[in-house]
């Protein structure tokens, strides 16, 4: 028997419980459930219930954020950042993301400079799983993951914040380091320079050379402002059940859906050209190939992959496999052993994932994947295109004020304009030049962009590393180009990228999405550049585990795209005339026709880049200089 006063406490709770689930609106919810439901009769009833109600509880929410210390595809440390919602009342693992590893040491760096730099990037990580561990995380704490502008705004001025810090304490360690200066000293005042030795002149080009502008400092932790935005929309993404490329074209076009998307061209890298090896040729970094645009992806790639095949063939050391001098022997012809040896590749791969060679002059390359077309039925300039990562800001002999492009050949800024004029003319199959000037030989961009803009894209990257840093009001800080070269670096946030590309479009320049040197295994570059709407991607070769999954993620959204219908047919390759832009009674682009072409007149039908028909053999004899 209850005690008294027990069924009136039962009754007052039963009040409760039915006004608390009124108020809900649960009964109605019920109801309405189980209308909707009993038509359908459902083989698993609960589960029904369970996605009905589910729409109408609370939006996920931001509960915890964890970075670690991981590594990337070359060893390096970099930043891992997970995110954790509130989903459903349980906190759930969403997402995480890894940033790749970046570094302005060059490849010829001596042992203290790589040692200083590999210490300054163990900092930085270590500093920003602080950030990410504590201040990120109490900061982000019950906000929407899918409020990315909210998120990214607030990344921002934290940033700012550390900024101001790091300035004050700069400021301090200066004032404090004053009075010592007051001392004496041997060394030479600042600012007064040494006598020039008697007999000695100083060439204009020394005194006109502009000064390599300063390498943008990187504030150690910075890393946590990237990793933790990019984490922050894949968890945006996933709460709204679509891809990141979706949601990414969502962000950029504020929440219009894209009726049809393009995907970018990719420029895979097939050779990796050491500018510090025994052989004479510094200026070429990356040899790379673009399929042609009427390619799928995959058939583009699957091409690649041909001539590759015949690349090494064609580098195999004599004796282990058929002279490549393949229109000699059908004729029966002896080999000529009085040609120069072509240079062996290193039989190493490169961080890039492709094969590091050496040459002793600019066409042997060239000429090498020309002649691995040829010998496979295809015709560089219709069925395969060429593009060289010039990386000239490594180049730079400052003391002679010229560009070293081979070993002890020298050439001044204006010369590399009529040198590259040249090599265009002679190898029209190449329509892509990345970082052919240092980003501070302003006037000679300008000349280039003018000899040969309507020929081919002049791309920046170099110039380009720093996103923050290159938008001035509403306009970029970049020498005149066809386009830039975009990478996911230390502060880049998502909103950063959204801004830059749309300002971009804008101006007629093309966007392009480039992996750093130090990948990860993180393939949300891809789903970057087709949200974005990217018109080339460059991910290096076809080799080393983290630069292939991205290959594989981009295949695996074309086919996604044509599932759905709604990947659209890209555009012919154009190039702006910058020679031409101000006269308005002329066409402002030049476009490379797809072979087949029935429909247009003679005096177009012929595909607009013709290379020279050559030999199955390499001729190593011709130097472009």
């Amino acid at each position: 028997m209850e005690p008294c006063g027990g069924g009136g406490r039962l009754g007052e709770l039963r009040r409760e419980a039915a006004e608390y689930y009124r108020g809900q609106r649960v009964p109605q919810r019920l109801e309405e459930a189980l209308n909707v439901l009993f038509p359908l009769c459902p083989a698993d009833l609960y589960g029904a219930l369970a996605n009905y109600l589910s729409t109408f509880s609370k939006a996920p929410v931001i509960c915890k954020l964890a970075g670690r210390k991981v590594l990337d595809g070359v060893g390096k440390p970099t930043l891992e950042v997970e995110i954790y919602c509130t989903v459903k009342n349980y906190e759930k693992r969403i997402c995480s993301a890894i940033m790749s590893s970046h570094s302005h040491v060059p490849e010829n760096a001596s042992p203290e400079i790589t040692e200083g730099d590999e210490k300054e990037r163990n900092d930085t990580v270590t500093t920003a799983v602080e950030w990410v561990n504590e201040s990120l995380n109490t900061m982000l704490r019950d906000l929407k993951p899918t409020d990315q502008c909210e998120v990214d705004k607030m990344l921002g001025e934290y940033l700012r914040k550390k900024v101001e810090e790091k300035k004050e304490i700069q400021k301090e360690e200066e004032e404090e380091a004053a009075p010592l200066s007051s001392v004496p000293s041997a060394v030479a005042p600042p600012g007064k320079k040494k006598a020039a030795k008697p007999g000695k002149k100083t060439s204009s080009t020394e005194r006109t050379l502009p000064p390599a502008e300063p390498i943008e400092p990187v504030l150690c932790g910075s890393l946590a402002i990237g990793g933790t935005s990019l984490a922050v929309a894949k968890a945006g993404a996933t709460i709204n059940h679509i891809p990141l490329y979706l949601y990414i074209a969502l962000l950029k076009y504020n929440q219009d859906s894209p009726k049809e998307m393009t995907l970018p061209r990719p420029m895979i890298t097939l050779l990796n050209c050491e500018k510090f090896s025994p052989a004479k040729l510094k200026l070429v970094k990356e040899v790379m190939l673009i399929p042609p645009a009427q390619l799928s992806l995959r058939q583009g790639i699957e091409r690649v992959l041909d001539i590759q095949k015949e690349v090494m063939r064609l580098l195999e050391p004599a004796g282990k496999v058929p002279s490549p001098q393949l229109a000699d022997s059908k004729k029966g012809k002896a080999h000529n052993t009085g040609k120069k040896a072509l240079p062996p590749a290193l039989k190493r791969v490169s961080h890039l994932g492709c094969l590091i060679t050496g040459w002793d002059n600019l066409e042997q390359p060239l000429l090498l994947m020309q002649t691995a077309c040829n010998n496979i039925g295809l015709e560089l300039g219709t069925d395969m295109y060429l593009a060289i990562n010039c990386a000239a800001h490594e180049l730079m002999d400052y003391v002679k004020g010229k560009y070293e492009i081979l070993t002890g050949t020298f050439k001044s800024p204006d010369e590399m304009v009529d040198m590259y004029v040249e090599l265009i003319n002679k190898f029209p199959s190449i329509i892509a030049l990345v970082d052919p000037l240092r980003k501070e030989d302003r006037q000679q961009w300008n000349n280039i962009c003018c000899a040969l803009g309507s020929k081919c894209y002049l791309i920046a990257e170099d110039a380009a590393t720093n996103i923050s840093k290159i938008k001035i009001d509403q306009n970029m800080n970049v020498p005149m180009c066809s386009g830039v070269v975009l990478k996911y670096i230390n502060q880049t946030k998502v909103s950063d990228l959204i801004e830059f590309t749309g300002l971009l479009d804008g101006q007629k320049h093309i966007t392009i999405l480039g992996s750093p040197d130090g990948e990860s295994s993180d393939d949300s570059l891809v789903d970057l550049a087709v949200g974005l709407g990217a018109r080339l991607i460059k991910l290096g070769g076809l080799s080393r585990g983290e630069r292939v999954t991205k290959y594989n993620r981009l295949l695996a959204i074309e086919e996604e795209l044509a599932k759905n219908r709604t990947l659209r047919s890209e555009a012919n390759f154009e190039f702006p005339d910058f020679a031409e832009e101000t006269q308005p009674g002329k066409e402002a682009s030049d476009i490379i026709p797809p072979p087949e072409q029935d429909s247009l007149p003679p005096q177009l039908s012929q595909p607009a880049l013709q290379v020279h028909s050559l030999p199955a053999q390499l001729p190593y004899n011709s130097t472009l200089t």
